[in-house]
């Protein structure tokens, strides 16, 4: 295992599993050997891009109002996958005074069908994660391994009352006890995480706070380029 900290230059994209300066970008991203990139701490000087292999799957975890879905919606062009997509496409359709709490398995069933769906079609994919359903990431990882790919982790470390606020800017928020469980469930992975432990069959993972989150507006799988004659 590799535990990578220091901070990137601003407008330049950094691949999350580097082998060695100046090589290519291609070999960079075929590397199999896991690795952590920390960021936190990069502020404004962190990468604008993270780049991955064509066929990779990453998964975005924190906080409930850490700033996942804002990152995946900015930073990712197609096949991401955000369980507040299917939470919001039935909020439309059903009556506004219907608990959420009614509805919610419904929301996970359609999440994880469009999930699956997007697997299966061999696409790069990104995922939002809760953080405290260990089982998807194993799934994920499975998933990219039938296929000769790999899982990455992008995970974000706010504190509880910047995430708390995250809710309540976005109007939606969790219970105390789910919150708790969040909290747990996200500091194990950030603690192992930042040790270089990485989750079961992740091969590589950056760590990012909200200001280095806020640098990314690419997360892409650029295809590997055929070498030149």
């Amino acid at each position: 295992m590799r535990l990578q900290r220091y901070a990137t230059t601003a407008g330049v994209t950094h691949e999350t599993m580097p082998r060695q300066p100046g090589a290519p970008a291609r070999e960079l991203t075929a590397d199999p050997a896991p690795v952590v990139r920390d960021l936190r701490g990069a502020g404004g000087r962190g990468p604008r891009g993270l780049d991955f292999a064509a066929g990779d799957v990453v998964v975005v975890s924190g906080l409930p109002g850490s700033g996942k879905s804002t990152l995946i919606r900015r930073a990712v062009e197609e096949h991401a996958i955000d369980s507040q997509d299917a939470r919001d496409r039935w909020a439309e359709a059903l009556p506004g005074l219907l608990p959420y709490a009614l509805y919610r398995p419904l929301v996970r069933v359609a999440h994880y069908a469009g999930l699956w769906r997007a697997l299966r079609s061999g696409a790069s994919v990104v995922v939002h994660d809760c953080g405290t359903q260990a089982w998807v990431r194993r799934w994920l990882a499975r998933e990219a391994r039938h296929r000769g790919r790999h899982l990455h982790l992008v995970l974000l470390d706010v504190s509880p009352g910047v995430a708390r606020q995250g809710q309540r800017e976005r109007g939606r928020g969790v219970s105390g006890y789910a919150f708790a469980r969040h909290r747990r469930a996200v500091g194990r992975l950030l603690r192992d995480t930042g040790s270089g432990l990485l989750p079961p069959g992740c091969a590589s993972a950056v760590l990012l706070d909200r200001e280095s989150a806020g640098a990314v507006c690419r997360i892409s799988f650029p295809e590997a380029r055929p070498p030149q004659q």
